[in-house]
């Protein structure tokens, strides 16, 4: 009989997680650039133009082309799609559409990950709502991020949120930990317990991602085999950002 060994979670020193600021700043400069890129007519493909010129005169790598074998430098998903949508030279972006930007960097061999759902123009009702209740899931969860509590305070202050508001979190895609590699123990779900797994201890770097549906939480993969949709055809939201635990509670990395 085997005995049960849990996940080792890589804590990081403060040298590690200054190179890791470094990276998390540069992520948030690039995505807010392409915020400002975003009008209609745009084609996703060149908004990932854009990011890679950025990301390269940083003096810094993408993390996500080639990952895998993903063919671009940041995913751009729109409206119903939900993660990993694979920029396009014809995938023209309209008025009225929600756009979710995920993107990283490595930087001296340490990974940045973050992303955003913005609005273009003026967007609907139901699509402001969505994007308030995502950003209000993300803040709750990192409110949560101290040492002494457990990785389900995080994932239940997310869920807690949004479904108290009639969304639904996605359970097929989860947050992790991130450092030296991309995706890096522990997951970070977005559901769970409270008072349930993995300590926070300080050290730890974590990437926290709700992904939040106006309708089920049912999601499902195109034909492409990356673009990530909901089942129901209705909007969704992605909010991430990579934190740090620290001795006093966290630290957001992926802040200007």
């Amino acid at each position: 009989m085997h005995s049960f060994q849990p996940p080792v979670i890589e804590l990081k020193t403060k040298l590690e997680i200054d190179i890791m600021r470094e990276a998390g700043r540069a992520v948030a400069r690039i995505l807010q650039i392409l915020f400002t890129k975003l009008e209609p007519g745009v084609t996703t493909g060149e908004l990932d133009k854009i990011a890679l010129q950025e990301i390269r005169s940083l003096g810094m790598n993408p993390a996500f082309l080639g990952y895998r074998g993903y063919p671009a430098t940041a995913c751009i998903s729109i409206n119903e799609e939900l993660v990993h949508g694979i920029p396009r030279n014809d995938r023209r972006i309209c008025a009225g559409d929600i756009v979710t930007v995920d993107m990283g960097v490595i930087h001296n061999g340490y990974y940045g990950d973050a992303a955003a759902t913005f609005p273009v123009g003026v967007v609907s009702a139901e699509a402001r709502e969505l994007l308030q209740v995502t950003k209000d899931s993300l803040d709750s969860a990192i409110a949560c991020v101290k040492p002494g509590n457990r990785l389900g305070d995080v994932s239940r202050a997310i869920q807690d949120c949004a479904e108290q508001k009639g969304y639904a979190v996605v359970r097929d895609y989860v947050g992790h930990g991130i450092g030296r590699k991309l995706h890096e123990e522990p997951p970070v779900p977005n559901f769970g317990k409270p008072h349930t797994g993995p300590r926070l201890v300080p050290g730890m770097v974590l990437a926290i991602e709700p992904m939040v549906n106006c309708g089920g939480y049912q999601v499902k993969t195109l034909a492409d085999e990356w673009t990530v949709v909901t089942v129901d055809g209705r909007l969704c939201a992605h909010f991430e950002h990579m934190v740090a635990v620290t001795d006093e509670g966290c630290e957001v990395l992926t802040v200007l």
